[in-house]
């Protein structure tokens, strides 16, 4: 799916006049009496002579986070419904966050399927949430559907902030699109089932995304992850009739002074290999590329933005299934760069094809390595379903965690206990790929992939296990499915990096 047709008008009740939008978005506020309009809604507001938060009140509207209540129009404005939706409470001073905003938005994109035009009034409030939480609320994939349903909304016209010139509005109102762009790229590969998307049907995908938008693209197979030794992808992968593969997608900005390796997990099918997952909800495991998508989004998206930096996504993809052919365990596996590792739970195995991809990463010398996997159940368990945890080396590991919370992708930063590398040793290889226990299991697989960090180097280990689908019901800009954090998190990390070095 692509993005409904943006534009942007101006905030005037000439412009609604003009529009052919069929419904008008307007934000609602929850206050401690009665529900209030947000900011933009004021050329509406003077449409229902000054009446409309009383008449949303009067069908029940309250504000309250996501609330969604239409509203007949009865000629009062060319448009013949208002689409009222809950923005939560303000702040004492009055202030929204732009979360709040993004995930109205969200609620109003979903609301708005079957239509074919639509202003938006939030984008008064912040335009860049606006943008993202509406692209991002009316995705669907319905690839695979017979009856797909309404389809999303077509074209939306944002009205501009008040604040601000014409210029900068237009260029907020591209990058949020490319950005809503690249999550829904990551998207759709998250939710296409694995028969069809495979090492090498992934790989096809991404060298399509790189030839568009002049990317450099490389691919080993199987002879040549053999060749060069990248034995723990070899290992994961072996026990599939599709083999392996290792996709690198490089981006060179102009003037480019850092650069930034991405790393991300493609395990496209993982059924747990020999050590065999439960059957309940293996079906979720599709999306166990979850990193792999996010981080081929990012270069797009960084390409498509033109980030002064040089970025590398590192993919490596495999299918980890039970066969003759499979890897044990008890196996020993020669890593990419020399390291040893002995296999003792073959469901461990994302932490084996990363540690392989970051040693290849590091060979480029960049000057900051972020890595994204669904690795460990652990953080589900220690953070829920929509916190991710972020591990690495201090003060990197602390920037992306404030910026993935500013983004409102969220993400907590964690800790790599020394005390639990003892437990990583192993008495036939340098280290084991668990510990002999359950405790710490997200923080022990940070440790696990810190062994394979270059010295020296910032990185960042981004944990999506929970964040990276929604097996619920839609919220926000949510929906069921692969949900592509956390692209936006990368996004703002890499112009934080561009900006600040």
């Amino acid at each position: 799916m692509t993005v409904p047709k943006f534009a942007l008008i101006e905030n005037t009740g000439a412009a609604l006049d003009k529009s052919r939008a069929e419904v008008v978005v307007v934000g609602t506020l929850q206050g401690d009496k009665a529900v209030t309009l947000a900011p933009g809604a004021e050329a509406v507001d003077e449409a229902f002579d000054g009446t409309l938060a009383e008449l949303l009140g009067t069908v029940g509207a309250t504000g309250k986070a996501e609330e969604v209540v239409k509203l007949p129009t009865l000629g009062k404005l060319p448009a013949a419904v208002v689409l009222a939706v809950g923005v939560g409470k303000a702040a004492d001073d009055g202030t929204v966050t732009a979360e709040q905003v993004r995930r109205a938005a969200g609620a109003a994109g979903r609301a708005l399927a079957g239509t074919a035009r639509a202003v938006s009034t939030l984008s008064a409030v912040d335009l860049q949430a606006a943008v993202e939480g509406t692209a991002l609320g009316a995705y669907k994939f319905t690839e695979y559907k017979s009856e797909p349903g309404d389809a999303p909304v077509a074209a939306v016209d944002f009205v501009s902030p008040a604040e601000g010139a014409k210029r900068a509005h237009t260029a907020t109102l591209k990058a949020a699109t490319a950005i809503a762009e690249a999550v829904i790229i990551a998207r759709d590969l998250i939710n296409t089932p694995p028969n069809d998307l495979f090492p090498a049907s992934f790989a096809e995908r991404a060298r399509k995304l790189a030839e568009a938008n002049d990317l450099d693209f490389e691919v080993l197979d199987e002879k040549q992850l053999k060749r060069k030794g990248f034995g723990g992808i070899l290992g994961v992968g072996g026990g599939s009739s599709r083999p392996p593969r290792l996709v690198r997608v490089s981006y060179k900005g102009p003037k480019a002074a850092k650069k930034v390796a991405l790393v991300g997990k493609g395990i496209t099918f993982d059924s747990g290999g020999i050590s065999i997952k439960p059957a309940a909800n293996m079906d979720h495991m599709t999306s166990d590329m979850s990193g792999a998508a996010a981080v081929l989004a990012s270069v797009v998206l960084a390409a498509k933005l033109k980030y002064p930096l040089e970025v590398t996504a590192n993919i490596p993809l495999a299918e980890n299934l039970p066969s003759g052919t499979s890897y044990r365990p008890g196996d020993v596996l020669s890593m990419y760069g020399g390291k040893t590792v002995e296999v003792l739970n073959t469901d461990a195995e994302g932490r084996l094809v990363l540690a392989d991809a970051m040693v290849r990463a590091a060979e480029d010398d960049p000057d900051y390595l972020i890595e994204t996997s669904t690795l460990t159940g652990a953080q589900m368990v220690a953070l829920g379903n929509r916190t991710a945890g972020i591990m690495g080396s201090d003060d990197f590991r602390d920037r992306v965690a404030a910026i993935a919370q500013a983004t409102g992708e969220g993400g907590w930063p964690m800790p790599l206990p020394e005390e639990l590398r003892g437990d990583l040793d192993s008495r036939l290889a340098d280290l084991a790929n668990v510990t002999g226990h359950r405790w710490g299991g997200m923080l022990a697989a940070g440790i696990f992939l810190r062994e394979f960090v270059a010295d020296g180097l910032p990185w960042a280990h981004i944990d999506i296990a929970g964040p990276s689908f929604n097996t619920g019901a839609p919220w926000g800009y949510t929906g069921k499915g692969g949900t592509g954090v956390p692209v936006r998190t990368i996004a703002a990390v890499l112009a934080d990096i561009a900006d600040q070095g």
